[in-house]
C-alpha cells in the first residue's frame, strides 16, 4: 500500500527554506484507508509510539498498575515532579529503588524541573530519563513473575519475549527485525499499517479488558503519558476518546474510540513537522476543533518573533 509522499514546507519570510517528506495512513472506523501517503507498508521504527503495546504486554504478564501509573508506564514524560513521584511509587510498590533502573541518565525535559535540579546542585539521573516510567513498569512486571531484574532489557528475557508476542499479535505482523531503542529497551520493527492496526485493537474491545485498561488509562490521564505542555495532551483534551502517542525520529500513532486511527512518519526524523501531519490525518478523518487549527502549522521564529510557518502541502 502506498501513495504520493506528503510534503511539509518550512517557510521563512515568504521563502521555502526546507521541505520534509511524510508518510501518512489514516483509516476510518471500519479500518478502510481514507488517506495514504508514502510507503506505509514498509518497515518502520515506531520508537516510543509502541509504548502502549509494551504496557499491554506487561499487563497481560501480571503488572498490577492501573489509572495514572499505568498511563505513566506508557509515557515519554518530561520529568515533572508528579512524573518522578509516580516512577518512585511504581518502584517502591515492587520493593525496588531507582538503582534498579537501566535506562540512561538524563535531565528532566521540562525546563522548570530541569532548572530546579541544577539549582539544587543535582545532575543527570536515570529517573529523569523520559522512559523511566516504562522501565519502572518493566521491573515491576519482573518482580511479580520472579523474573531476573538485572537483565530485563535482554531481547531473550521472558519480559521482552512477552512484549514481542504482544506487538506481533496486535500488529498482525511477524516481527521482521529487533533493534535497540534510545532507552536501551528492545525495539520491534513493523509497518505503519501494523502500528495503526495495533492502536485500533487497543480501543475496539470491551471495557475492563487489558487492552482497554491501557487505552482508558492513557486517555484519562494524558498529562501522565507525556507532560502538561505537550501538544499530544492538547489534542486528547480537545478530542475526548482520542489517544495519541509520539516517538523519536518523528513517528506518531493515534486511535479514536470508534476505530478511526492512523500513523505518521516524517522520513528525515524532523520532529517539527510531526504534529502538523498528525493534524492533517485527524482532519482527513473528520475531526475538527479549535486546537487543530492552532496546531496545523508550526510557528517559525526570527529574533524571538514569528517570521514564518511550518505547513503541510
Amino acid at each position: 500500500m502506498s501513495g504520493e509522499v506528503l510534503t511539509v514546507e518550512v517557510v521563512r519570510s515568504g521563502f521555502v527554506e526546507s521541505v520534509h517528506r511524510a508518510r501518512l495512513l489514516a483509516v476510518d472506523a471500519g479500518g478502510s484507508p481514507v488517506r495514504v501517503h508514502g510507503a506505509v507498508d514498509a518497515l518502520v521504527s515506531p520508537r516510543s509510539a509502541v509504548k502502549p503495546l509494551q504496557a499491554l504486554g506487561m499487563i497481560r504478564a501480571g503488572l498490577p498498575l492501573r489509572d495514572e501509573l499505568l498511563a505513566l508506564s506508557c509515557a515519554s514524560h518530561l520529568g515533572e515532579p508528579f512524573h518522578l513521584d509516580g516512577v518512585r511509587k511504581i518502584l517502591g510498590e515492587a520493593g525496588l529503588g531507582e538503582d534498579a533502573l537501566r535506562c540512561p541518565e538524563d535531565l528532566p525535559g521540562d525546563p522548570a524541573s530541569r532548572d530546579e535540579v541544577l539549582r539544587s546542585g543535582g545532575g543527570p539521573a536515570r529517573i529523569f530519563m523520559n522512559c523511566s516510567g516504562k522501565h519502572a513498569a518493566m521491573l515491576a512486571t519482573c518482580a511479580v513473575n520472579d523474573w531476573p531484574l538485572e537483565t530485563y532489557l535482554d531481547p531473550a528475557h521472558p519480559l521482552q519475549r512477552a512484549i514481542r508476542d504482544t506487538v506481533s499479535e496486535l500488529s498482525g505482523e511477524l516481527i521482521a527485525a529487533t533493534g535497540v531503542d534510545g532507552c536501551g529497551a528492545p525495539l520491534f520493527f513493523v509497518s505503519t499499517v501494523g502500528v495503526t492496526r495495533a492502536f485500533r485493537a487497543l480501543v475496539q474491545v470491551a471495557p475492563g479488558t487489558p487492552e482497554r485498561q491501557v487505552a482508558d488509562a492513557f486517555r484519562t490521564h494524558p498529562e501522565w503519558t507525556s507532560g502538561t505542555t505537550r501538544p499530544e495532551v492538547r489534542l486528547m483534551r480537545a478530542l475526548p476518546g482520542l489517544m495519541v502517542k509520539t516517538g523519536a525520529e518523528a513517528f506518531a500513532a493515534f486511535a479514536f474510540a470508534d476505530g478511526r486511527a492512523g500513523a505518521v512518519k516524517i522520513e528525515d526524523g524532523g520532529g517539527r513537522a510531526q504534529i502538523p501531519v498528525v493534524v492533517t490525518a485527524l482532519r482527513a478523518l473528520g475531526f475538527e476543533a479549535p486546537e487543530l487549527d492552532e496546531l496545523a502549522t508550526g510557528v517559525l521564529l526570527g529574533g524571538g518573533r514569528p517570521v514564518g510557518e511550518i505547513r503541510v502541502r
